[in-house]
């Protein structure tokens, strides 16, 4: 195992970007009033939102995706290019584009675009870029993440969510608290049970299914190895031929009638000779046979709010066992401008 024997300057970014994130994203709760009422009024005039972002902007939509549907607004989660590709038909609705930097080539080439009768907004960390010059914009405290997988703007966008939330009627005041004391799970078990696995698999459902889809993206950047995300349904229809000794499988177990789908994954994994990683929001009692590593029972933004660090602190440390440099890409850059 590689014990930071090469210090990382894009390791550095990154852990600076978090010890960070939670105050800013309080600051960006607390700023984001004004601009989520329109949102939020729109919203209801349409009952229609689209989710519209890339790489982790899009997975902070799969999150916040389902949270708005359980407050009857038709929302979709969608990727800018898919849209760039095959537009929607010109009909009324409401829009939240995302873009950290605020600079993104498919975001910017879609605000180009004509809106006809959707009313669009943005969602960014930079009240300079683009973005925030073209549209009313919800704006994230602290200024563009410079650290290179998204750590600290995804806590703040899905912060800004839980914002829009609040004016459509859902009371965030555990997202709040949670940002304010978070919690601090060790991953140590779950570091050794992981640690010579050469295939991953991440599985949530729910508004954890956004965060299970954006931790295999940060493993694949950080740790450069093969990395899936499935819905947890998704993951029982033919994705179980791959379970075997070198496959780790993390879960992420929610509250409510979701979490006996998780513990019925969790018994086949075991089944199968693994030992699966369960991040659990479920306030049951822990699954036999797993490392368990229990979170404050919750759902909606708040549980994404206590989950999402402890996952990411998981997977930077898989990465420091695999990769010298964490945190310097070789091939990839922050902002992906237009294909």
């Amino acid at each position: 195992m590689i014990e930071r024997a090469t210090p990382s300057s894009g390791l550095a970014l990154i852990e600076a970007e978090m010890r960070r994130q939670h105050g800013d994203a309080l600051a960006s709760f607390a700023g984001a009033a004004t601009v989520a009422a329109r949102i939020a009024e729109s919203a209801r005039r349409s009952s229609r939102l689209l989710l519209i972002g890339m790489g982790g902007s899009h997975f902070v939509n799969r999150a916040a995706e389902p949270v708005y549907r359980a407050l009857g607004i038709d929302a979709t989660a969608i990727v800018a290019s898919e849209l760039l590709a095959q537009p929607l038909p010109d009909r009324p609705r409401t829009a939240i584009l995302t873009s950290q930097s605020g600079a993104s080539g498919e975001i910017l080439q879609l605000v180009a675009r004509p809106a006809g009768r959707e009313e669009r907004f943005g969602l960014t960390l930079d009240a300079d870029s683009p973005i925030a010059r073209s549209l009313p914009c919800l704006i994230g405290a602290g200024g563009v993440e410079r650290g290179f997988a998204a750590t600290r703007s995804l806590l703040i966008s899905l912060t800004l969510h839980a914002s829009v939330a609040a004016a459509l009627g859902q009371p965030q005041e555990d997202a709040v608290r949670l940002l304010r004391t978070p919690p601090s799970p060790s991953v140590d078990d779950a570091l050794r049970q992981l640690a010579e696995c050469k295939v991953f698999i991440f599985s949530g459902r729910g508004e954890l299914a956004g965060i299970a889809e954006g931790g295999a993206l940060c493993l694949m950047e950080l740790a450069r190895v093969p990395a899936l995300a499935l819905e947890g349904g998704q993951f029982r229809h033919g994705p179980l031929e791959i379970l075997g000794p070198d496959v780790g499988v993390i879960l992420l177990r929610p509250a409510g009638p979701l979490a006996t789908s998780a513990a019925g994954l969790a018994r086949t994994c075991i089944a199968a000779g693994m030992r699966p990683v369960v991040f659990d929001l479920s306030g049951e009692a822990p699954l036999p046979g797993a490392i368990n590593i229990a979170l404050p029972p919750l759902r909606g933004f708040a549980a994404v709010i206590a989950l999402l660090p402890a996952l990411q602190q998981l997977v930077i440390r898989i990465a420091m066992t695999r990769v010298e440099r964490v945190g310097e890409p070789l091939r990839s850059t922050k902002i992906t401008g237009p294909e």
